[in-house]
């Protein structure tokens, strides 16, 4: 007898569901570097609003501290008292510039049961519609920037404050907002990720190829067995191509790590477009999708990611720009409670945001004029300290950079002497802190910021006798 059953899935809705399956395949790959088991989380595609729905899991987690056990900023003012639970982002207008926050949480904060989680990964995806382009653009977790409603802190704190605190639309809202602080261009989704589902879907699908440039050694999560890479071309499973994007000990670190994701971004996308699998991917599309979905929280919803997900295979490789907030584009520098963090220059960032957000000019004009003349017009308050063995080196260096614009409003000498030159900033000053640090080369770890925005210190230098030794001043 002819089986005159139809399918539950014919070829059309397949073929949508292959191009879903692709967009949020990149979406997990490029959260990859933090492993997290999204708790108390359940996806479904057909939840009112979208596979979440508008609600936002939230947590009543004991505040987090700073490394002197102090409690960070108290809870904001919410309308009467209580959060909103509805995200509310930029709305996208289905023909203009899209952007996706894509957030990997903490491994730790998970393992040690926090109610609670910090981003271990922050990565932007956009794309244009019209001139065919996207770009993908990592955020490092230790950049120290403007959270919105709370003092400066680690970007990766963001999410944490967001949730704990019951901010409107949580984590990924006080994420997204901060992100947008720093990088200035509006954001109109996230997705937070959950893994477990996808180590499986790699497997699925074979495995991705990695050209590996250097010898690296990889481990599983937690006690896992480690493994050692060499330098070429080779096929990682699910759980070893995890292992090489989470990585972060390599000279570069979190720099490193970040070329990582996105090298592994583009394996995957070359392994779901290449022709040998192209077809079992189109049978195998709605299993490997609710593997996804189940491991996806989002403010998509599944008619959105669909599109998006039709609308990114008409870009060419060639067309897909990305880009890393790297060690270019930051100093290294030390927290009011003594943490490595990076300090951002914000010119610099804001030219590698237009490569990668933009098709011809700027999204912002640049500040104009070389340092020396950003320094001068931002017109910061510096101090200036003798901390060396050498006199009247302050009043010397000080009647120098008066010359060369610098707003000199005290000299004094320092408390201590140091070997090395030291700067605070105290009230976010990028272009006074650049100048300084080329002009007397100073280290990396010897850039502190105590900010506070009501200050009357602004930034402070303290001469090393590095500076003594080494300058050139009459």
């Amino acid at each position: 007898m002819k089986n005159t059953e139809k399918p539950i899935f014919n070829r059309k809705l397949l073929l949508r569901l292959l191009a879903a399956l692709l967009l949020l395949s990149v979406i997990c790959l490029a959260g990859m570097a933090s492993f997290v088991l999204i708790r108390q989380v359940t996806l479904a595609a057909s939840a009112p609003g979208g596979l979440l729905g508008p609600s936002i899991v939230q947590s009543t987690g004991t505040p987090i501290l700073d490394a002197q056990g102090n409690p960070l900023p108290g809870i904001p003012s919410t309308p009467n008292g209580q959060a909103v639970s509805k995200l509310t982002l930029t709305p996208w207008d289905g023909v203009s510039r899209v952007t996706i926050l894509v957030l990997g949480l903490d491994y730790r904060d998970w393992a040690a049961s926090e109610p609670a989680s910090r981003s271990d990964t922050m990565i932007l995806l956009t794309l244009d519609p019209v001139a065919k382009t996207a770009g993908i653009l990592s955020i490092p977790r230790d950049m120290w920037v403007a959270i919105p409603g709370f003092k400066h802190g680690k970007i990766n704190t963001a999410f944490y404050l967001g949730d704990a605190y019951k901010m409107p639309g949580g984590g990924p809202a006080l994420a997204v907002k901060t992100v947008e602080s720093l990088i200035g261009v509006p954001i109109n989704y996230y997705a937070q990720i959950d893994f477990g589902a996808f180590v499986r879907f790699i497997d699925d699908i074979g495995g991705v190829k990695i050209n590996v440039p250097n010898q690296i050694t990889i481990s599983l999560l937690g006690d896992g067995p480690r493994k050692t890479l060499k330098p070429g071309v080779q096929v990682l499973p699910g759980e070893w191509a995890l292992a090489y994007a989470r990585n972060r000990y390599t000279e570069n670190g979190d720099f490193d790590r970040a070329q990582r994701q996105q090298q592994v971004i583009m394996a995957i996308r070359d392994r779901i477009l290449s022709a040998d699998i192209l077809n079992s991917l189109v049978t195998k599309a709605p299993t490997l999708y609710n593997e996804l979905a189940s491991g996806v929280h989002t403010n998509l919803s599944l008619d959105e990611v669909v599109k998006l997900a039709l609308l990114a295979r008409t870009v060419p490789d060639a067309n897909i720009k990305r880009g890393i907030i790297d060690k270019t584009m930051v100093y290294f520098g030390k927290s009011p409670d003594n943490l490595d963090i990076l300090i951002p220059i914000p010119d610099d960032i804001e030219l590698l945001r237009d490569q990668i957000f933009t098709t011809s000019g700027a999204l912002s004009p640049q500040t104009p004029g070389n340092d020396q003349e950003r320094m001068k017009a931002e017109a910061a308050k510096l101090i200036v300290y003798n901390a060396s063995s050498a006199s009247d080196l302050a009043n010397r260096t000080a009647d120098y950079l008066r010359q060369q614009g610098a707003n000199v409003t005290q000299v004094a000498k320092a408390s201590q002497n140091y070997g090395s030159t030291k700067v605070v900033d105290h009230t976010g000053n990028p272009y006074l802190l650049k100048y300084l640090v080329n002009l007397m080369k100073i280290a990396p770890g010897n850039i502190s910021i105590q900010y506070d925005p009501g200050s009357a210190l602004g930034v402070e230098v303290f001469l090393g006798d590095d500076w003594a030794r080494n300058n050139s001043l009459p």
